[in-house]
């Protein structure tokens, strides 16, 4: 259907088919609403997108996305410090913040160890949350390791472990645990619900140990 649309409309219908999870008439229907809409309020959308990349920054501390310095939850002085959640992606963190069942802090990797497509330790964000911790020695208190249940996810939380546990060696003082198996196994972050959150997050385990 899409070789039968103007050329302007079929480029973005073929533009929104390369989103996850949108088909080509879910994308077909998506240009037609855009077409529809009125020119002010389609105006606000293309200048919103246009500014996404260029105000779009990653937090200096955390890697939360943020336009400014820091990220509204490193800026807020009510939330626990000592606790840091390390999740794979913005997105993760989203489900955690909608259900308003942590008061800590994040971490966030942007991505996991994956060798069968090429991602190492050193393409994510794991040696600025080593550093993280250990310039906060004293002040950290938990590190919750809840990359995503799934094989790569399992061996970033692994490899992190095993980085903390150096840190813990040469002196640092906090605790290392995992998020409770409330999470299916191969599942993400991303489709849980609150509920199954909140149990994931209430029965953590340590992970320091052997």
């Amino acid at each position: 259907m899409a070789a039968n649309l103007p050329s302007s409309l079929r480029h973005i219908a073929l533009f929104f088919e390369r989103l996850p999870g949108i088909g080509q008439k879910t994308a077909n229907r998506l240009a037609f609403y855009l077409l529809r809409l009125p020119d002010a309020d389609l105006q606000a959308i293309s200048t919103h997108i246009a500014e996404l990349k260029r105000k779009t920054r990653r937090c200096r501390i955390c890697n939360n996305l943020t336009e400014g310095e820091l990220c509204s939850i490193c800026e807020d002085s009510a939330r626990d410090t000592g606790t840091i959640t390390v999740v794979e992606d913005v997105i993760d963190l989203l489900s955690f913040e909608t259900g308003n069942i942590y008061k800590g802090v994040y971490h966030v990797l942007h991505g996991k160890i994956d060798p069968l497509n090429h991602v190492g330790p050193e393409d994510i964000f794991i040696d600025s949350l080593l550093r993280r911790v250990r310039e906060n020695t004293g002040t950290i208190k938990e590190v919750i390791l809840a990359t995503n249940p799934d094989m790569e996810g399992e061996a970033t939380a692994m490899y992190i472990r095993n980085k903390l546990q150096e840190l813990k060696a040469a002196g640092a003082d906090f605790r290392i645990s995992r998020l409770g198996y409330g999470l299916p196994i191969g599942g993400n972050l991303e489709y849980a619900d609150y509920l199954t959150l909140r149990k994931a997050m209430e029965n953590r385990s340590q992970f320091d140990r052997e």
